[in-house]
């Protein structure tokens, strides 16, 4: 209360709470994990009694949850979508704005990981599947999470100063491959992705048919790793125009 930057504040309360907690459990991933959703819930609960931004928050504490747990522990594509996904799940949890709280989410992930040992790529694969399985958790709309994620990764991108069409493409990849291991829609998924990759490129001032071609490709990239029938599904989106763009992919794929 009363802090100036909130985004700042935050991520230092939080990662300082964090270490202080893992090095009392063990420093484990899975204590980690373990911890996010009560962390979650913590903040979005204390932005709301002092009319602090659910958003700037949100994003705040995942930065320093992602520090934090990189100081205890190795951080890997795996713990960061279980921080992802629970950091969803915190959220819901206090009445919070998931809709909101998915972009930062995605956004203060991929910028946390400026200085550990994980590649952007990587690093937004694991965000988005955290991402889909924490709108399964919640029975949040799957098509409108992709898009939040896209949002959220492109500018966390952006941020430390990463390739924003590698983060729209391995996003879209971590995507498809989230909801085909939950058996949700890969259609509505793929157009998620590809309006969010579209939008955000027109915000920010990117490419809009490299955005969309990015979005695609990963998507049917990772159709491809799951089978025909998922490619089936996933082409029939990633073609024509979306969001008066049109899209076009970068090479055949097969199962």
């Amino acid at each position: 209360k009363g802090a100036g930057d909130v985004v700042g504040s935050t991520v230092d309360v939080t990662r300082s709470a964090l270490v202080s907690t893992l090095k009392g459990a063990g420093a484990t991933a899975r204590a980690a994990t373990d911890t996010v959703a009560d962390v979650m819930t913590g903040a979005v609960e204390a932005a709301g009694s002092v009319g602090a931004s659910a958003g700037s928050v949100v994003k705040g504490t995942i930065i320093g949850v992602v520090q934090g747990v990189g100081e205890v522990t190795t951080l890997t594509a795996g713990v960061l979508s279980d921080t992802v996904r629970a950091a969803i799940k915190g959220t819901k949890d206090v009445g919070g704005d998931v809709t909101e709280a998915a972009a930062s989410t995605a956004q203060g992930a991929v910028a946390a990981t400026k200085n550990v040992a994980l590649s952007l790529q990587d690093a937004t694969f694991g965000v988005a599947q955290g991402m889909i399985a924490g709108a399964r958790d919640i029975g949040a709309d799957l098509g409108k999470t992709a898009t939040q994620a896209v949002r959220g990764s492109v500018k966390g991108a952006q941020e430390i100063g990463g390739d924003a069409m590698d983060a729209v493409r391995s996003t879209a990849r971590g995507l498809i491959k989230g909801t085909a291991e939950l058996g949700g829609d890969l259609g509505a998924v793929t157009r998620g992705a590809i309006v969010g990759a579209v939008q955000t490129a027109k915000e920010v001032g990117l490419n809009a048919e490299q955005a969309a071609s990015a979005a695609a490709t990963g998507a049917l990239e990772a159709a491809a790793d799951v089978g025909q029938s998922a490619v089936d599904a996933v082409s029939k989106v990633a073609t024509g125009t979306i969001e008066g763009v049109k899209v076009v992919t970068k090479a055949p794929f097969k199962a």
